[in-house]
């Protein structure tokens, strides 16, 4: 019989993973509210949907449920390169929440997924607590996650994470467009930087045309390093927009959002455009951030690929009722967005043009 092999010869560290576990464990702690319910296995999360008026604030009448799932694409190579890895869980978390936050929906709790070489837990303990932090801004809970160790499927050092949110919406209070009208006044909220798109183009453009380092500060960047430049987090929307959403709860001022991410202003807005509406919008109307301008002169790259791929400096828009266009600007100035008026919306085709 020859010599007994095990798990860990194999390249699986089940200690490895109980340490873990402990790890991240107060992170994840520190995302519950009152809806989530401890499950003494841990095989599951549970989370109350249907709630006790005495703990909450509401009840929902009719909730449908909304669910997103995303990843951060090349990112995690950058955070490798950088040896940074604890805001790229805030960006796992935004890719999901201002997705769902389209629909109108309120994020509930979120799973994330995470792939690895070896196990290493004090990594994964840095991405669980950006993971952590996103959820908290979100107002979401953490209810759950797998780590799975493949040294046969990723190359050493190499990792993935996806991440999976839920959220809930009254129906009669679903935003999917149809309400767009001609006359509505398109408003944009900053992005904080690239957001999680693009980075196979900003990474040959840095690291293959040129031959940047992630401490380099280029005049390009105003002063700002590559690497802080690239890995700044994804802006999470959820709380100004909630916010903004429950104090109109018998008007419906809000008639269409978008989610900028791969695609641009031009894939996205139009996604939630009927197909008898244009989005006019005007380039002028919003200071692009020096990141944009460039990665757009070291590629070269063209205009209208810049705003293919990039939000070029517009994270989440808002397409709203003329005539509360400005009180709705105010009130998520208020809360800490940059907000820009970049255009109207007028009889077409479904297109986004810029004017």
């Amino acid at each position: 019989m020859g010599k007994f092999i095990s798990y860990q010869e194999s390249g699986v560290n089940i200690d490895a993973n109980d340490a873990m576990v402990g790890e991240i464990y107060s992170s994840v702690k520190s995302t519950y509210g009152p809806r989530v319910i401890a499950a003494k296995n841990g095989f599951a999360g549970l989370f109350r949907l249907d709630y006790d008026e005495k703990l909450f604030k509401k009840n929902y009448q009719n909730p449908v449920l909304v669910a997103c799932t995303d990843g951060v694409g090349s990112k995690v190579q950058l955070a490798g390169m950088a040896d940074q890895y604890d805001t790229l869980g805030i960006d796992l978390v935004a890719m999901s929440v201002n997705d769902m936050l389209v629909t109108g929906a309120e994020p509930l709790f979120f799973l994330d997924y995470l792939a690895v070489h070896k196990l290493d837990p004090a990594l994964v303990a840095q991405l669980v607590k950006g993971i952590a932090a996103g959820c908290k801004m979100a107002d979401c809970a953490l209810i759950g996650g797998e780590t799975a160790e493949m040294p046969d499927t990723y190359a050493k050092d190499d990792f993935d994470m996806a991440g999976f949110a839920v959220g809930v919406v009254e129906r009669d209070k679903t935003i999917d467009g149809d309400r767009v009208r001609e006359g509505d006044v398109i408003l944009g909220l900053a992005s904080s930087g690239l957001h999680s798109n693009g980075y196979t183009l900003a990474r040959r453009i840095c690291f293959q045309r040129h031959s940047y380092r992630m401490t380099d500060q280029p005049k390009g960047l105003a002063g700002v390093t590559v690497g802080d430049a690239l890995l700044e987090p994804t802006r999470i929307y959820v709380r100004s927009v909630v916010k903004l959403l429950g104090q109109y709860r018998v008007k419906q001022v809000v008639h269409g959002m978008a989610h900028i991410t791969g695609g641009g202003l031009v894939g996205n807005l139009s996604r939630v455009l009927p197909t008898d509406r244009d989005a006019i919008l005007k380039k002028t109307s919003w200071p692009r951030p020096p990141v944009f301008s460039f990665l757009q002169a070291e590629g070269p790259v063209e205009e209208e690929e810049m705003f293919r791929v990039f939000n070029m400096g517009i994270g989440f828009v808002l397409v709203v009722a003329e005539d509360f266009a400005h009180s709705i600007s105010e009130k998520l100035s208020k809360v800490g967005e940059t907000v820009f008026t970049l255009g109207h919306i007028e009889t077409g085709t479904g297109k986004v043009i810029f004017a």
